[in-house]
């Protein structure tokens, strides 16, 4: 992998690191209101989920496993 790969992983990382950060706001917003929309919730939980399995990918691109 070359540095332009590296630079645009870790740029990559930094963005969802960024929105999974917003989704734990937007989530913990949503479980004290009132009236929580409980389909809404769920999205954005399945959204969670699917930016940290994102994250995971990119973090071993970045540092593959190297065995010895």
């Amino acid at each position: 992998m070359n540095d332009n790969d590296d630079r645009e992983l870790k740029a990559e990382l930094v963005q969802l690191l960024q929105e999974h950060r917003d989704l734990d706001t937007a989530i913990a917003a949503l479980h004290t209101s009132p009236a929580p929309d409980l389909l809404q919730l769920q999205r954005l939980k399945k959204r969670k989920l699917q930016l940290r399995d994102r994250i995971s990918f990119v973090e071993d691109q970045i540092t593959p496993d190297i065995i010895a």
